[in-house]
């Protein structure tokens, strides 16, 4: 049982989910992915940006305090509230009693646009992936659905397939000077794989290749 905690293994991944997250010719399909996500997210932060009067974000927040204020509402039973969990309506109540819809307006704003930027240039995409499935989440637990349950779906595939999400964009040369995952350590980007090395119960090292040897 020991050996359980203490031994390293790596288990190499099923060739089904290296093929989707880790082959490069699935980029052109990510690139349609980071396209359709990056647009929608670009397109709900310019919104927000360019909102003035009683909508605004950047300015005095009065529009993101309004909806605050909406979702924040206990209606009378047997109506239901929009927020199902207490302590997501406790967190929004928190912001609305510090006057947070001011700094927050921007936040989502800006936010929302440079998660769409990056995706659409292939800016280190799983970390804007990330950024926008952690803001779809936030929405949807505030009571909105609207497209937020597809594009946290999509956000969560992009986030898997990081590696290569982006080959077809900036990531492609980001991520190798930042030594991953293309780089090896002797300096070659995209020569020889790196191998996984694992144990098997007849022999207590054997290298498993995670892709063919290349010259």
């Amino acid at each position: 049982m020991a050996n359980v905690f203490t031994q390293r293994r790596i288990i190499s991944d099923p060739p089904i989910a290296r093929f989707l997250f880790s082959d490069t010719r699935m980029a052109v399909i990510w690139l349609a992915v980071r396209i359709y996500v990056g647009w929608a997210w670009l397109e709900a932060g310019w919104h927000k940006i360019e909102a003035v009067g009683a909508s605004n974000y950047i300015g005095d927040g009065a529009g993101i305090l309004a909806f605050w204020n909406r979702i924040a509402a206990v209606p009378v039973a047997p109506a239901k509230p929009v927020i199902t969990y207490d302590w997501y309506r406790g967190f929004i109540q928190f912001l609305i009693d510090n006057h947070a819809e001011v700094v927050m307006g921007k936040v989502i704003s800006f936010g929302e646009a440079a998660v769409g930027t990056a995706l659409i240039l292939g800016a280190f995409v799983g970390i804007a992936a990330a950024s926008g499935a952690f803001m779809n989440l936030n929405f949807m637990l505030a009571g909105s659905a609207s497209t937020n349950p597809v594009l946290l779906l999509l956000g969560i595939l992009l986030v898997l397939a990081w590696k290569t999400a982006g080959y077809i964009g900036l990531d492609r040369f980001l991520l190798p000077m930042l030594g991953t995952p293309w780089r090896l350590k002797d300096g070659r980007i995209e020569g020889r794989r790196p191998r996984i090395i694992g144990n098997t119960p007849t022999r207590r090292h054997t290298d498993v290749k995670a892709f063919p040897s290349q010259p």
